[in-house]
């Protein structure tokens, strides 16, 4: 795994490219949470070693007051502007570097999760799966039963989590079975984080979904 020269994107980001050369390889956007940028994620997706898959970690557009970067402002949802500058950037990705869009992964963690879900739930065949870690499904991402049949979807959730209760990952788990994704949930005794056991289930969740033909 080497680290790339960035394209010029809507969005500042991180790319990681495998050494292997095929012409097309298997991709995951990760979205980092509130407070954070773009080398939270990239720091634990380097960490899980995924062999031959292509890496893009983004930049949230909005400077946090604490520090770091937030993909909307507090108290408020995803709102249209934001999802179509994250669209946008995605479309730039698969276009800019060698991405197999029949195997793109989209992942978050918190504010980034709620991202994922309002960016994929709508537009499902845009990907493989999406992975979505101590989050919840805004009200205006709330799935419909087309095209989610099927479609691979991972849920992590600490159930200790101060931030996010447990109970709004155990709803978005539900809601999503109902529409009829293929749903990987999982719980951990942890905080608004992704630990060890939650790293370890991702990690099998994101290579089996990868290379399922």
């Amino acid at each position: 795994m080497r680290q790339g020269n960035p394209i010029v994107a809507s969005l500042d980001h991180l790319v990681f490219l495998p050494t292997s050369a095929p012409d097309k390889f298997p991709t995951i956007i990760a979205l980092h949470g509130r407070g954070a940028d773009e080398n939270d994620l990239a720091s634990l997706l380097l960490a899980l070693e995924l062999p031959g898959v292509l890496l893009v970690t983004p930049r949230a557009p909005f400077a946090f007051p604490y520090g770091g970067y937030a993909w909307y402002k507090p108290d408020e949802a995803p709102n249209q502007e934001t999802v179509e500058l994250l669209q946008r950037f995605i479309e730039e990705i698969k276009a800019g570097y060698p991405v197999n869009a029949r195997r793109l992964i989209l992942m978050g963690f918190s504010q980034g999760a709620m991202m994922t879900y309002a960016v994929a739930l709508p537009n499902p065949s845009s990907f493989r799966g999406i992975a979505a870690l101590s989050g919840y499904v805004p009200h205006q991402a709330n799935p419909q039963h087309n095209g989610l049949a099927g479609f691979p979807v991972f849920i992590s959730h600490g159930t200790n989590d101060p931030l996010i209760p447990v109970r709004l990952g155990r709803e978005a788990a539900k809601l999503l079975m109902n529409a009829g994704a293929d749903v990987t949930y999982r719980e951990h005794l942890m905080g608004h984080e992704i630990g060890t056991e939650a790293s370890r289930d991702l990690r099998h969740w994101l290579l089996s979904t990868l290379t399922r033909t």
